[in-house]
């Protein structure tokens, strides 16, 4: 069977957590601040705060620009629910608004009709890589008191023709979940410009305290921590990320140039050329039932992207989503992933073209 996602976990992960074993750096500690510090020289900025997972560091970065009940946070339809949850979960109000049509990012002048009184931020995706240009939403806001929150969680290593994505807004946000181009298992990270804003997440991810041995609880907080064991992998992984750009990027391209568009399935497109990175290959069919059957009778698994989060019963939206409609009927998700065999994706691409005839 060929997997959807291969990210492969071998020998130097397996030396780099056995050091840190036998070095007892466990729980957060050293190796955590290894790779926060590792983080930003990496994407160029200041302050880096990990925790245990990228909807972990959505809520925390509510939680530190005091979003709360009554408050209206806008996103996009098409994204992972944890974008909607953790707004949910801090008291405030998801508005959610379509995308493109051509492309699952946030529609900009529609979300521009949303904002009103009780807009306290808005939280940009950058679906898969694809960066939605801060830049704008920051002249609709204008001087209106609106923070951003960049959901950067599929978009770590990404980049627009300027900086890397999720660098911006007042916070960015990333994953390094399973299914990451950077992965330990589990985990996330918050970023900022502002030295206020880290002191505040760091707070909020240990409990609100400094420290574990304290005489003083100084504010609201959680267990959002991180571990050094995560980290010990994260940190190998880490040192391989340009390879593991290159493969992706070949991947992707790989598809693109050797599917035959008929009309019936289409590569959704990210701007490579301009340093976004397709952490996932996406695709469309009119008849994706009929497809995921078919693949999956010559061993090839595919994934159907996630619904759009106006499907869900709990969350209040409008019907005029009808950009996201086509996304969530048709996206699928190929064998791709930074350690995916180019053999395999080849084999792919000849059966895709099979059934396209």
């Amino acid at each position: 069977m060929i997997n959807w996602w291969r990210t492969n976990f071998g020998h130097k992960e397996i030396i780099s957590l056995t050091n840190s074993v036998q070095n007892k750096n466990i729980s957060q500690g050293k190796k955590t601040e290894e790779l926060e510090n590792k983080i930003a020289e990496i994407l160029r900025v200041p302050y880096v705060v990990l925790c245990n997972s990228g909807s972990s560091s959505l809520l925390m970065s509510l939680m530190a620009l005091n979003i709360k009940k009554g408050d209206e946070v806008i996103i996009p339809n098409r994204t992972w629910i944890a974008t909607a949850h953790a707004i949910l979960l801090s008291g405030a109000k998801p508005i959610i608004v379509d995308v493109e049509a051509d492309t699952p990012l946030m529609n900009l002048k529609k979300m521009a009709k949303k904002i009103n009184k009780k807009t306290k931020a808005i939280m940009p995706v950058h679906l898969n890589g694809r960066y939605l240009d801060i830049g704008q939403i920051n002249e609709i806001i204008d001087s209106k008191p609106i923070k951003i929150i960049e959901d950067a969680c599929q978009a770590f290593l990404s980049k627009n023709e300027k900086k890397y994505i999720g660098t911006e807004g007042d916070i960015g946000c990333f994953s390094l979940g399973m299914t990451k181009l950077i992965s330990s298992g589990q985990g996330g990270f918050a970023v900022t410009k502002d030295k206020t804003l880290y002191k505040k997440l760091k707070l909020i991810r240990n409990h609100g305290v400094v420290d574990q041995f304290t005489d003083n609880w100084n504010s609201v907080g959680f267990n959002f921590k991180y571990t050094d064991l995560q980290a010990s992998v994260a940190l190998t992984q880490l040192n391989r990320y340009k390879k593991i750009i290159s493969n992706v990027r070949n991947i992707y391209s790989l598809y693109l140039k050797s599917i035959k568009n008929n009309g019936l399935i289409k590569i959704v497109p990210v701007s490579i050329e301009k340093g976004n990175l397709p952490l996932y290959v996406e695709l469309l069919c009119k008849e994706r039932s009929q497809l995921t059957e078919y693949l999956a009778k010559r061993n090839i698994q595919v994934r159907p992207v996630p619904p759009s989060i106006n499907s869900s019963s709990y969350i209040e939206s409008n019907p005029n989503l009808v950009n996201s409609v086509r996304f969530a009927m048709q996206g699928l998700y190929l064998p791709c992933g930074p350690d995916q065999n180019i053999k395999d994706v080849k084999y792919v691409i000849k059966i895709l073209n099979s059934f396209i005839n």
